[in-house]
């Protein structure tokens, strides 16, 4: 088993007298999907949240690679390799798709760009973007505008975006939310390709999926750890079972 690439050591989250998030330890392995489960409320996106830096921890720490990372912003965790999802689409939709996924290629050139020189000249952008749109299969539609997606179509941008920026980590959140079954699985298969090569972080509602993926299962209730452990692991578990599904005699 490889080292940890993203440790999470007692972390917390509180929002006056509500702790959304409740000493929080986990750990996230290259190579590996993690799949963070449980009940609407449980905390999961607040853990995300907390991770990419959009909240700041009330308490605990967050190292990746080895170093504490806790109080860094989104744009310092990107730059260390920390790419994120959203629950809902975060695109330009009126750019081709080549353009979303050209800016965020270009946010990580080591100098700054000449804003009288055309864009599309700098070649390592274009070309880490291109590689990222092969990568989610959306290479033939570079041209078009964003809008003209599909939504699941738009998932994929989403994450090409994430992977211009050549993340390390990957933070998704609820990425099958509003697809039909064609457009489930083309996701499911992506997030396959994209395990060899990346540590991902998985909030997802659709358990179907979410067992086809996961190699290690966290359930959250109430901003808790409840169980971690392996896909059986957590299919034999009838604490998670009643937590998140509400009923001691339905099964995962």
């Amino acid at each position: 088993m490889s080292d940890a690439i993203l440790r999470v050591t007692e972390l917390c989250k509180n929002f006056g007298g509500l702790a959304a998030v409740d000493h929080v330890t986990l750990e996230v392995r290259t190579g590996d999907v993690h799949a963070v489960i449980g009940p609407n409320g449980a905390g999961k996106t607040t853990l995300i949240n907390l991770l990419s830096g959009d909240l700041t921890a009330s308490s605990g720490s967050i190292l990746f690679c080895g170093k504490v990372i806790s109080s860094l912003t989104p744009e310092q965790r990107s730059r260390q390799g920390i790419g994120r999802s959203y629950q809902r689409t975060n695109i330009f939709p009126a750019f081709s798709v080549l353009e979303n996924c050209r800016l965020a290629a270009q946010s990580r050139a080591p100098h700054s760009f000449n804003w009288l020189r055309d864009a599309l000249s700098y070649d390592d952008a274009m070309k880490e973007a291109g590689a990222a749109l092969e990568l989610v299969e959306l290479g033939e539609r570079a041209q078009e505008p964003a809008f003209t997606l599909s939504h699941g179509e738009q998932r994929q941008l989403e994450i090409a975006i994430c992977l211009a920026t050549k993340p390390q980590v990957l933070l998704l959140d609820e990425p099958l939310a509003g697809m039909g079954m064609e457009e489930s699985s083309k996701m499911v298969e992506l997030i396959r390709r994209l395990e060899t090569s990346h540590a991902i972080l998985l909030v997802e509602h659709d358990m179907d999926a979410v067992f086809q993926l996961a190699k290690v299962l966290t359930v959250m209730v109430d901003g808790k750890v409840l169980a971690t452990g392996s896909p059986e692991e957590i299919r034999a578990n009838r604490e998670a079972q009643t937590a998140y599904l509400g009923a001691s005699d339905q099964t995962l």
